[in-house]
């Protein structure tokens, strides 16, 4: 809940300017849904796409206040973030709304960033990978294995990295994504597994982008704070450029 429609000008045509016509990262930008059509209309004529940070699993009715899957595509959207941290943890979100959520936007052609990750509490209890698990098992169940491939990008976002004062380690991330895409290989084959993209989000910073990046399952950076500073965005779309080549990153 940041920008307003001139704020959300102003970051999406400086970063026109230094990253629409790159080629080597793929960029999605997310702003609220107040400023979708604005963006849109300035990142037509680039290289970075359109998503959106939240949608409902109807696509038309009497639910005041949401916004359906329809209307994004209608806005040219492309992807969306769904089950957010900050939507399960202040925002009650469940884990079966998260699932009817992600098959709604799979079903409209939208590209799912599916957000899992734990709290501290259930870190320090021994139970990070266990919590895990259950959210990608809820989320993805009855997902298609090709679906999920091209149509599904997973973050995993550490609840208790996010402006706690507690960092996690580039190896705690790797551990983590790496039970991922090894869970993903039991269930979709390992060739699809690979080429599944699996993000980090976390208080992600220029300062710490590239060492993220260099682990071989943090596939992109779903970034928050930073990607209201075009400078430091540019920074971390550059760290993901010089250690992956062509990765997800999203503001």
């Amino acid at each position: 809940m940041n920008a307003t429609l001139s704020e959300a000008t102003a970051l999406t045509q400086a970063l026109v300017k230094a990253l629409g016509s790159q080629r080597e990262v793929d960029l999605v930008l997310c702003p609220p849904f107040t400023a979708l059509a604005k963006v849109g209309d300035l990142i037509r004529s680039s290289r970075i796409s359109l998503g959106a940070q939240d949608l409902h699993w109807e696509a038309k009715g009497a639910y005041t206040g949401e916004i359906s899957p329809l209307m994004l595509k209608d806005l040219g959207c492309r992807y969306c973030i769904i089950g957010h941290s900050e939507r399960r943890q202040l925002m009650g979100e469940t884990d079966p709304a998260v699932h009817r959520k992600l098959l709604a936007a799979l079903q409209h052609g939208l590209t799912a960033i599916l957000c899992v990750g734990e709290t501290l509490e259930t870190r320090q209890n021994g139970k990070t990978w266990s919590f895990v698990e259950g959210q990608l098992e809820k989320a993805l169940e009855g997902v298609e294995p090709k679906q999920m491939a091209t149509q599904v990008v997973i973050a995993y976002e550490p609840i208790w990295a996010i402006g706690t004062g507690h960092n996690a380690t580039p190896a705690q991330a790797q551990e983590i994504q790496g039970a991922i895409r090894s869970w993903l290989a039991k269930r979709i084959g390992a060739a699809l597994a690979q080429t599944l993209r699996i993000q980090y989000g976390g208080s992600v910073k220029p300062e710490n982008a590239a060492e993220f990046m260099i682990q071989p399952d943090v596939d992109g950076a779903l970034v928050g704070g930073a990607s209201l500073d075009p400078k430091a965005f540019v920074s971390i779309v550059e760290a993901a450029t010089q250690a992956k080549g062509t990765r997800c990153s999203t503001a």
